[in-house]
């Protein structure tokens, strides 16, 4: 059986537009550090460290926003514990984001957006290390909800025992 709905239609959410306008490499940075300190053997087994911050900006335009994903990268033998590379990238893509609430958009430009870049990042990433002297690094895909969840309950953490230091007179 059909619901009468008196003639009213349900109010539909505008739909969220979301482009890319641009991207580019702010900063790169690619240091060999095997090579300038000449180490040599077949003995190195690289342990890498990847680091993900990220920045969200509001441009002077209406509805376009800046959002940077930042990755330091430290490859370092196991055996000595000796640097191999280090490659440092700031990544940033211009977007157009329209219908997403207020209360919605910082979620939505520290997950989302980084989710859309990252491959071109990766590819960066995998570019430099083989141009570099080393195998291609193929990141892993970046948990961006996580890593905003886990900034959220830093600061949250921060806060509280920022409330809790005595106040100095």
């Amino acid at each position: 059986m059909a619901e009468e709905t008196n003639g009213a239609q349900p109010a539909e959410a505008p739909k969220v537009n979301m482009r890319v306008l641009a991207q580019f490499v702010r900063d790169l940075s690619f240091e060999n550090v095997a090579a300038q300190k000449k180490l040599q053997g077949s003995n190195v087994q690289p342990d890498i460290q990847v680091q993900v911050s990220l920045d969200a900006n509001k441009r002077d335009v209406e509805n376009q926003y800046e959002v940077a994903t930042k990755f330091k990268i430290t490859s370092k033998n196991k055996e000595d514990d000796q640097a191999l590379f280090i490659v440092e990238l700031d990544y940033v893509g211009v977007f157009l984001i329209e219908n997403v609430p207020a209360e919605q958009l910082h979620p939505f430009l520290l997950i989302e957006c980084p989710r859309m870049i990252f491959p071109f990042a990766r590819r960066i990433i995998s570019d430099v290390t083989r141009d570099g002297g080393f195998p291609p690094l193929n990141l892993d895909t970046v948990d961006f909800l996580a890593l905003y969840k886990q900034e959220i309950q830093r600061q949250a953490a921060l806060r509280a025992q920022q409330g809790d230091a005595p106040v100095a007179n």
